[in-house]
């Protein structure tokens, strides 16, 4: 097999990995235990951990948390659809089913026609999108802004490295939106995709989608948004101002926070040629059958799969998170279009009131200007304090404070990427307010 693929050793296969990642030592395995020993000593590490049922919890940058239904739970624990990995059996119609109402509800959604079944994260949805974008132009670079969660780009540069080449375009210092001019600039025949999203990474909504899209579309380009689907309740869908493809993260739709799980990504499109056979993934139709009034579930040009496909395939897809598709499929039927239009104004609202509490106190200022939606950058430079110092301080009052973007952002010092969904009260809003007057009132660095 090495030979066939042009290597002479198994250590070849990971130079790409990055040396300060590679182990160089034995791992310090412990001794072997037996069941009962397993579980005790799991459970006891288990029991160290603090998560969003126990403290007050304002985290977010890409994995959200939100209220969950019972229903969803209800729906996606039932053993039909658990266990129904994959494969063809000719009884399985529910599952198909399942999936293709979940694809309808996402179309109507965000306003498209075309979705597929979910991809691991918003990370990948939006990798594929690109990649998809360079082979229906021919092109090989797309332009993401600067303003894209840092980690997410490591993913999409990764993700496109064998075919695509990734840049960056600026954005505004004071309002956190994507520089126009510097897009324009960029802008050549050689960029396959603008990706951009809305709203973004830092919380800001961009509100010159369709200045951005007619950029792009000029130069021959492809317009992908982002998304976060339950701002969509209250925000436009990307479609009309000149998404060609739209993807995004599933997470809010009835999933709860899960370390390493509980993501799935999405990909919409319009119902071209050109779009559907650019799907590395599966997509779910609906047929009539021989039967007056019968209708069959199945897949939409198979052959066009990684699955088909296999060594040939554009991508090679994998296991996929159907599952999570399902349950976001119960969570959209269940609130219908009043239920998200009401969810996303709660959180708009309780949102804006929680900067403006924390924009009040000394020193605490928000970062930038204009709309955001769920989350907002909260600058705390003028307080002496770093935002490690803080949410160490938070924790002790049993509150998880915002994340701290002076690692991913070194530009800025000391500023947090705070949450705020429809979960929070008032009353916890205040309850943050006032601890963080108190931290920053004594000024003590631990």
């Amino acid at each position: 097999m090495l030979k066939e693929i042009g290597l002479t050793s198994m250590d070849q296969l990971h130079d790409a990995i990055p040396d300060g990642l590679k182990m160089k030592r034995e791992m310090n395995l412990p001794p072997a235990m037996n069941e009962y020993e397993l579980r005790r000593h799991i459970e006891g590490l288990l029991s160290q951990n603090k998560h969003g049922a126990d403290y007050l919890n304002f985290l977010g940058a890409g994995c959200w948390q939100h209220f969950i239904p019972a229903v969803c739970d209800e729906i996606n624990q039932r053993s039909e659809f658990v266990t129904a990995y994959a494969g063809e059996p000719y009884e399985d119609h529910g599952r198909f089913q399942a999936l293709f109402e979940y694809q309808s509800l996402v179309a109507e959604l965000v306003d498209m026609d075309v979705v597929n079944v979910p991809t691991f994260d918003w990370a990948q949805a939006a990798s594929t999108a690109i990649r998809m974008a360079g082979r229906m132009t021919g092109r090989k670079k797309a332009l993401l802004p600067r303003s894209v969660d840092p980690d997410k780009a490591a993913i999409i540069c990764n993700y496109c490295m064998p075919v695509m080449e990734i840049g960056y375009v600026e954005i505004d210092p004071v309002t956190g939106k994507m520089d126009l001019s510097d897009l324009q600039g960029k802008l050549g025949a050689n960029v396959a995709a603008v990706y951009f999203e809305n709203p973004g990474y830092l919380g800001i909504i961009e509100d010159r989608g369709a200045e951005i899209s007619k950029l792009a579309h000029d130069a021959g380009a492809v317009s992908i948004v982002g998304v976060d689907p339950i701002s969509l309740g209250v925000l436009e869908a990307p479609s009309r101002y000149g998404a060609d493809i739209v993807c995004g993260d599933l997470q809010p739709l009835g999933m709860h926070m899960n370390y390493g799980g509980g993501q799935a990504g999405f990909i919409a499109t319009r119902d071209e040629e050109k779009f559907v056979m650019e799907y590395p993934s599966r997509l779910f139709g609906i047929v009539p059958t021989e039967v007056e009034g019968e209708y069959g579930f199945g897949d939409v040009a198979y052959e066009r799969t990684s699955f088909a496909l296999r060594e040939k395939g554009k991508e090679s897809v994998g296991t996929q998170t159907a599952l999570w598709g399902i349950t976001a499929g119960v969570y959209l039927a269940l609130l219908g279009p009043h239920g998200m239009r009401e969810v996303g104004s709660t959180i708009i609202q309780k949102s804006h009131y929680a900067a403006k509490k924390l924009a009040e106190i000394p020193g605490v200022s928000l970062r930038f200007e204009g709309a955001f939606f769920k989350e907002f950058v909260v600058d705390f430079n003028a307080t002496g304090l770093t935002v490690a110092e803080i949410n160490r301080r938070l924790m002790e009052e049993g509150i998880f404070g915002g994340k701290d973007l002076s690692a991913g952002y070194p530009a800025w010092g000391q500023c947090a990427l705070y949450c705020v969904t429809e979960i929070h009260t008032q009353s916890d809003l205040d309850r943050l307010a006032a601890a963080i007057r108190a931290i920053v009132g004594t000024g003590i660095a631990y």
